[in-house]
């Protein structure tokens, strides 16, 4: 509970239905937890569902946003605290900073390299917070996979598959921030 969650998600109004029903559902959960979202604050797509239902439970939400991204109809601009960045990379630096945990919802490109810069970071021991990839209706699969393969072809230790959690229900997911316990991380050079 009092947890900053980070949020990664698309910004996409193009997608299915059915995805920004998960991304409701996890910031109704946020909400009803007691927790506040950080995201990067846009109002569109699965950012912009998940910002607008944890305030229809009276939650709190930080938004991050690059200058360049600052624009109406871009912008949730209902945000509780709103960061307005220069660049790309100081948004990012600013989400880890401030976040507790980070979820990722389906997303694009931008979700992709966000969420796994973070599993390398907490890799490379700059950070040791609980992440979790939801992974709503089999949309991760693929990539998982390839982690998956990845370890298998010892590009990665077979350990690093605890450096993030896997779920298919925001519950479960909140409930693994909720007791995460910091893991030993191994020096990734070490064999």
């Amino acid at each position: 509970m009092n947890k900053v969650i980070c949020v990664y998600a698309s910004s996409s109004n193009l997608i299915d239905r059915k995805y920004f029903d998960i991304a409701s559902r996890l910031g109704e959960a946020i909400a009803r937890n007691g927790d506040t979202l950080l995201f990067g604050g846009g109002v569109r797509g699965l950012m912009g569902a998940a910002a607008t239902a944890v305030h229809r439970h009276n939650g709190r939400v930080v938004g991050i946003i690059p200058e360049a991204l600052n624009q109406k109809g871009v912008v949730y601009e209902t945000c509780d605290e709103l960061i307005v960045t220069k660049s790309l990379r100081e948004r990012k630096a600013i989400m880890d900073e401030r976040s507790d945990a980070f979820i990722a919802l389906p997303g694009g490109f931008g979700t992709l390299e966000e969420f796994l810069e973070i599993i390398t970071l907490k890799q490379l021991k700059y950070h040791n917070k609980p992440i979790v990839i939801l992974n709503f209706d089999g949309f991760f699969d693929a990539l998982l996979e390839q982690f998956g393969h990845i370890m298998d072809q010892h590009f990665a230790k077979p350990e690093s598959s605890l450096l993030y959690h896997v779920t298919t229900d925001t519950e479960d997911a909140l409930e693994y921030i909720e007791t995460y316990k910091p893991i030993e991380i191994r020096e990734k050079w070490l064999t």
